[in-house]
């Protein structure tokens, strides 16, 4: 179940990714280069996600 287990740190990784994120925003001192590098992370953390769960789901069919 090495997917499983990738699929579980990815998703861990987003949430911190989403804290991080939220509180770059409430932070109005924040650069904003470091929210877009945030929002950008994340964004490639979920579509890893969703690209690993398509594979696993097209394999099983």
């Amino acid at each position: 179940m090495a997917l499983q287990a990738h699929l579980v740190e990815l998703e861990r990784k987003h949430k911190v990714l989403e804290s991080e994120l939220h509180d770059a925003l409430v932070h109005l001192s924040t650069d904003d280069l470091r929210i877009v590098e945030l929002k950008r992370r994340k964004l490639m953390v979920r579509d890893e996600i969703q690209r690993l769960k398509n594979g696993a789901s097209e394999t099983l069919h």
